[in-house]
């Protein structure tokens, strides 16, 4: 009930983290083509600069319903996950809630490359900020954490806009090599001082970076939710479910000596969002490091629990959790 290894279900799967969309015979066949591939990548900046913003809602309204029809396993998934969130219900509403998934996905993703490559302005209103306000003192590291709800790259980067804090941005790495390299091209265009993204790896270097930034009084954000395939995980639950998260988060923090801080960005219309603060946590720093790490990733888990609730059709998890 402590950490345990989390075992890559095929060699297809052994990079990837075990709640990421699952590439199958699909991924082989389609290459760039596939919905993980560079192609997509490539298409959806395109989309964004030759469409007028007031007609984006076109090319959403095309390809929400062609990846509906195409993608059965992302389908499957989306209903599975959230019969635990909203309940059992027919094939009209589980169909309903699949649609509505994706549909807020792409918005996202829209709203994702609009923010990197347009200088189209956000709207953002913070939610609980005496949590922000409390963890988030000058000179003091701290570690945003948060789960695929939302849009939290958005949100993720309102501390050096709005108060000049250096952030460092941890995320995924994509699935199709390709489609990375093209990311990190947009990334470096993304010329904002103040804000580093960094793409998670097995350096044990990078571990070391993230301390030493924290230990300067950045803030370092991350998402909580995933344990890197063949890496250690914490045994937790959601909706009474047997959830892994990763230990990295509490790791981190506890080496750090610094607080997490649970935040999640919810998309409330045209690029506009709710930055929604949750209370801060403490990692414990007694002589069972173990127990510690659980103890605040579980309540990690509570919180990424309580956001699933408040916008289920805003959790992006796109392969199946539980049977």
């Amino acid at each position: 009930m402590t950490e345990s290894r989390t075992v890559p279900a095929d060699a297809t799967t052994g990079t990837r983290p075990p709640h990421a969309p699952e590439r199958g015979w699909s991924w082989r066949l389609l290459g760039p083509f596939h919905v993980t591939g560079v192609f997509w990548y490539r298409f959806h900046r395109f989309i964004i600069r030759a469409v007028p913003s007031p007609l984006l809602w076109i090319p959403a309204a095309i390809f929400t319903p062609f990846f509906f029809i195409f993608l059965q396993r992302i389908r499957v998934a989306i209903a599975s996950n959230l019969e635990p969130v909203l309940g059992p219900c027919g094939w009209w509403e589980r169909q309903r809630r699949i649609l509505r998934t994706m549909w807020s996905f792409g918005w996202c993703l829209n709203e994702r490359f609009e923010r990197l490559t347009t200088d189209r302005s956000f709207h953002m209103e913070t939610e609980a900020i005496e949590h922000w306000n409390d963890a988030a003192r000058p000179g003091r590291g701290l570690l945003l954490v948060t789960a695929h709800v939302g849009n939290f790259e958005v949100g993720s980067m309102m501390p050096s806009q709005l108060e000049g804090r250096r952030v460092h941005l941890v995320r995924e790495p994509e699935v199709d090599a390709n489609a990375q390299a093209f990311l990190e091209n947009v990334l470096a265009g993304f010329t904002q001082a103040q804000y580093t993204m960094h793409f998670q790896s097995d350096d044990p270097l990078q571990g070391i970076e993230l301390l030493d930034v924290l230990r300067r009084g950045d803030i370092v954000a991350v998402q909580g939710d995933r344990p890197r395939a063949g890496g250690r995980s914490i045994e937790a639950a959601l909706f009474g479910r047997p959830h892994a998260l990763p230990p990295g988060p509490a790791a981190l923090a506890r080496t750090a000596d610094v607080q997490l801080l649970p935040v999640f960005v919810f998309r409330e219309g045209r690029r506009r969002y709710r930055i929604v603060f949750r209370p801060p946590i403490g990692v414990g720093r007694t002589d069972d490091r173990a127990a510690d790490l659980t103890a605040a990733m579980r309540r990690v888990a509570a919180e990424i629990e309580w956001a699933i609730r408040r916008e289920p059709h805003q959790w992006f998890c796109f392969r199946r959790l539980w049977p």
